[in-house]
């Protein structure tokens, strides 16, 4: 069965929760990708404050370290989406179709429960901290844990729906991803 015709039997509920999710994952990218041209930037000017100008701005690697935690949250949330995260699939490609089925059906609810306890610690962790500041910048430190709160609770999401995917669609080892970019196509 091609992506194709693959793509035709998904539940339109499904599809709009997919397609959401899609964009969200695009929102989360160029949020990342900001942050890291962002970060480039503020080394620079690091670099150029401390043996141009003889002042090293402090408040750059303050800012830095929370760029760098929105980077790396955000996306991992963007690689379990896109299943482009990291995976050993030697024991997956080792057993038939059914035992693989289950075996994919229980990452995504293992990766599921991760998101969701990241979600919820990170909850607890960010509210904790918010009362204190971080050093140089004025800012609450809550902003820290904050990104971690978010791809926890994105992580969850994006495992939720290829969970659904794979339960209500026929060919269910199909990545989603593909699938909507071959939807993006058609129309």
């Amino acid at each position: 069965m091609t992506e194709k015709s693959n793509s035709a039997h998904i539940p339109v509920p499904l599809r709009i929760f997919e397609c959401s999710l899609a964009l969200v994952s695009l929102i989360c990218k160029f949020i990342a990708g900001v942050s890291l041209v962002s970060l480039t930037v503020l080394f620079g000017y690091l670099v150029f404050g401390r043996y141009v100008l003889n002042a090293t701005p402090t408040w750059v690697e303050q800012t830095s370290l929370l760029l760098v935690m929105v980077i790396a949250f955000l996306g991992a949330a963007v690689g379990i989406h896109e299943q482009t995260h990291l995976s050993v699939n030697f024991l997956v490609n080792a057993v038939g179709a059914k035992a693989r089925e289950f075996l994919i059906g229980l990452s995504h609810v293992v990766l599921g429960i991760f998101g969701a306890m990241m979600f919820w610690y990170g909850l607890k962790l960010t509210r904790f901290k918010w009362g204190s500041d971080i050093p140089l910048l004025g800012l609450p430190e809550g902003l820290r844990s904050l990104p971690l709160t978010v791809a926890g609770g994105l992580i969850a999401l994006f495992s939720l729906a290829h969970l659904l995917r794979q339960l209500l669609v026929k060919g269910r080892t199909t990545r989603a991803y593909d699938i909507l970019s071959s939807d993006a196509g058609n129309t």
